[in-house]
């Protein structure tokens, strides 16, 4: 992987290289991941450049006054967060390896943020949405038209019945059914691999999606389980303006419909239904459970909101007696 150009003294160009070669070689992080961490600490280490001081003599008061310039910057509390993040286990790295006696980050508490809760459909909103996908393969549409009725179908359900991310929906390789139909084959974040398995709706409607396809012999050829008429596998973006579009059609606000929400309620009907939360982290992907256990907090504040809206208590007004 290319070092990234950076202006940073060489002392500093090392230290970070060297950072950057233990969490891809030891954590298998991703190439954007590295690339995050490379723009985050050279960041830093530029600041540290300008105070005449480096990584190595660092201290807790030169992090606290870069963070007060992250925020003269107008970044908001997540962003400081996830920025001091890094240059944590950069000084962490550097302290593991004798090059630092010391972590000037332990003292230092992150920028308060609010974590918010996962944006989700109702059961009713998704089964809608599936519906209206449905009604228009039954339509007798032709050509370019049929194919992406079926495809947007079967991306539908599958999504649902799976909870992938949206990378890993559309970048399915065509062979991903060859062996047994009822379970997928993930390769997620890190390159940690995942068994994921399929409703009979999905394969259902994946089963009827590869019909179609097999019509169109160029798209047909591709690896690609959902190719474009080139041959590449369908993006991200277009998965998102076509689920846009059948929100219209379903009379859903279409700004609250995205693959990624689809995801969440995914988790949050699972965990509704009495799935524990260990099995829904494998079936996301997750490396940490505290990324999953936002969910509970989704439906914790579900009920609360429902005591509240209908609770015939809960809005009851005291009244003077006469």
């Amino acid at each position: 992987m290319a070092r990234p150009k950076t202006s940073l003294d060489p002392n500093s160009a090392s230290e970070l290289a060297l950072f950057l070669d233990m969490i891809m070689a030891e954590r298998g992080a991703a190439s954007h991941t590295v690339d995050a961490y490379a723009r985050d600490i050279s960041d830093f280490l530029a600041f540290l450049a300008t105070k005449k001081t480096g990584g190595l003599e660092a201290s807790a008061d030169q992090v606290r006054a870069y963070l007060e310039v992250l925020a003269g910057r107008g970044l908001a509390a997540t962003s400081r967060a996830r920025k001091l993040s890094a240059i944590r286990q950069f000084f962490r790295f550097l302290l593991n390896e004798g090059l630092r006696k010391d972590d000037p980050t332990s003292a230092i508490d992150s920028p308060k943020r609010g974590r918010p809760l996962p944006k989700i459909l109702s059961l009713a909103e998704v089964e809608t949405l599936i519906g209206t996908a449905k009604e228009a393969c039954a339509l007798g549409l032709e050509g370019g038209a049929r194919l992406r009725a079926f495809r947007l179908n079967a991306l539908l359900e599958t999504l649902y019945a799976s909870g992938l991310r949206v990378s890993e929906l559309v970048a399915l390789p065509r062979n991903v059914l060859a062996v047994d139909d009822r379970v997928l084959t993930i390769k997620g974040k890190g390159g940690r691999e995942r068994l994921v398995p399929l409703n009979e709706a999905a394969r259902k409607a994946l089963s009827a999606y590869l019909v179609v396809l097999s019509e169109e012999p160029e798209r047909s050829a591709s690896p690609f389980l959902f190719p474009t008429r080139g041959g590449q596998h369908m993006t991200r973006q277009r998965l998102g303006q076509e689920l846009k579009a059948l929100a219209l059609a379903a009379g859903l606000d279409p700004s609250r419909v995205s693959p990624h929400v689809l995801r969440h309620a995914f988790a949050s009907h699972l965990l509704e239904r009495g799935a524990d939360l260990r099995t829904v982290q494998q079936l996301l992907g997750h490396a940490d459970i505290s990324t999953t256990q936002i969910y509970t907090h989704v439906i914790e504040e579900r009920l609360r909101r429902l005591v509240v809206e209908h609770h015939p208590l809960a809005k009851a007004q005291l009244t003077k007696p006469r």
